[in-house]
């Protein structure tokens, strides 16, 4: 039996002792760095962690300040520079990887949790190129298309529409309509979906979630993840069960609203 054969079955865990860190990143530093992993050769690095400490409190955790600094040449008017928020309780994970012989390997178990966003000095920057993305989203190129076929093919009733349609205009009042099931919502683009949902809380700073589902005709579990990232759920007040916009968002929305 073929070694490599013999060994697909089973897992190595000769790094599973090795700490790694989880990072939660936002799509504009996301798809570059995807981009340039997969078109060079050379793994140069795409980033730096730089740790901040508080002499007089060496012990103190929350003395620790991390920052992620963009290395290299970046695409467009990307921040540089992000904000690394450390997360202390999470769910314990870790980190698995597959070859395409099928050999699976556990490359460590996760440390640290990262949640990453620009500093508070890049967040007009940040703004800005929130609404270009935005801007570029909203941009529908429409189509007419001229049907060469005369006979009627293209207009003939679709499944489930037989017996709705009536020439007599009394049986049409008798017949009950057939209730159609309700179509399966289609995910979008999530980087797409954030630039809407930026949209619409420049309409209005409040919303609830079925009115979300229904402006962008998403799935409520999945706008519901992308609620958590940009949103506060308000569970008290004049505005109770509604989102609205992070702090740190909200500033690049105003300023849209202001231009």
């Amino acid at each position: 039996m073929d070694e490599d054969h013999s060994n697909s079955g089973f897992l190595e865990t000769g790094k599973a002792d090795r700490s790694v860190w989880l990072m939660k990143c936002p799509v504009v530093v996301a798809k570059p760095w995807k981009s340039q992993t997969s078109s060079s050769s050379d793994s140069q690095p795409v980033a730096k962690v730089v740790l901040s400490l508080d002499p007089r409190k060496p012990d103190d955790p929350s003395s620790m300040q991390f920052t992620m600094e963009m290395a290299g040449s970046e695409i467009g008017n990307m921040p540089k520079s992000y904000a690394l928020n450390m997360f202390k309780d999470f769910v314990p994970m870790s980190v698995f990887s597959e070859t395409t012989q099928g050999r699976v390997a556990m490359e460590g178990k996760v440390e640290h949790k990262f949640d990453m966003k620009p500093h508070e000095q890049n967040l007009e920057e940040y703004g800005r190129l929130c609404r270009e993305r935005t801007n570029k989203s909203m941009i529908k190129n429409r189509q007419i298309q001229v049907i060469d076929n005369d006979r009627g093919v293209h207009m003939r009733p679709m499944p489930g529409m037989v017996g709705l349609i009536s020439s007599n205009t009394k049986e049409k009042k008798k017949t009950t309509p057939v209730k159609q099931p309700e179509m399966k919502r289609t995910r979008r683009d999530r980087g797409e979906l954030e630039d809407i949902m930026f949209k619409l809380f420049e309409r209005q700073p409040n919303w609830a979630l079925k009115q979300l589902v229904q402006e962008t005709d998403q799935p409520a579990q999945f706008l519901k993840e992308i609620l958590n990232e940009l949103c506060v759920y308000n569970k008290r007040g004049s505005n109770q069960g509604t989102y609205e916009l992070k702090p740190e968002y909200k500033k690049s929305v105003d300023d849209t609203a202001a231009e």
